[in-house]
């Protein structure tokens, strides 16, 4: 499926050609929250994070974590399912949790939604395991992805998931290019411990793969 760019597409292509790339991995400033505001419109993006969302899986009850929650898009996805349980978003960008903030303010209110500013190889999140984790377009920019994954695995329940999702945005990205990500991110998932992996993809220009994986029971 060919996206059509629009506002936010245009920006963002624009931006690409410009040098303002960095700021979609590390948002800071006025220039950060403009970069944000594209992550929470762009068609693509809110459709990729959506998608991820449900194949999560998530129940009412469930204790689920963000790594990497952006501007909140799918955190407002994940606090619609986990009704009666929590969401816990995490983000190395105060820009990022801002605008996260608002965009859950209600969630946020009802103490269904809680938002860290840390980076991920210094979470802070409490003892209380986790149902389940989500990572979208992040794994890739962790400092040592397999030790990042190991101490998300150590997060959650037996039994807890996880989902890694890569949009591959690297210039002249292919199927090929996606298909690619998505068996490095299983063989990262393997290495920190994670079994019963399974590879769904979403039809976009890149294609989008998420690989979930599963704690031992």
């Amino acid at each position: 499926m060919n996206e059509k760019p629009g506002v936010a597409g245009g920006i963002m292509l624009w931006w690409g050609h410009h040098g303002g790339v960095a700021q979609f991995h590390r948002p800071t400033g006025a220039v950060g929250h403009v970069a944000g505001w594209v992550m929470g419109r762009r068609s693509s993006n809110v459709a990729r994070n959506r998608w991820a969302v449900e194949l999560l899986d998530v129940r009412p009850t469930d204790r689920v974590i963000e790594l990497g929650c952006g501007p909140g898009v799918a955190i407002a996805a994940l606090a619609t399912r986990a009704t009666r349980g929590s969401v816990v978003g995490v983000d190395h960008s105060q820009v990022m949790i801002r605008q996260a903030r608002r965009r859950n303010r209600a969630a946020v209110r009802a103490g269904r939604v809680r938002l860290v500013h840390a980076p991920v190889e210094r979470l802070s999140v409490g003892d209380e395991p986790f149902d389940a984790a989500l990572a979208v377009n992040t794994v890739g920019m962790w400092p040592d992805p397999p030790t990042r994954l190991r101490e998300i695995a150590r997060l959650l329940r037996p039994g807890g998931r996880i989902a890694v999702v890569s949009q591959p945005r690297c210039p002249g990205a292919t199927a090929a290019t996606s298909a690619a990500a998505a068996a490095e991110l299983a063989r990262l998932l393997t290495e920190a411990g994670f079994g019963h992996l399974r590879t769904e993809v979403l039809d976009l220009d890149p294609p989008v793969a998420c690989v979930i994986g599963h704690v031992a029971p």
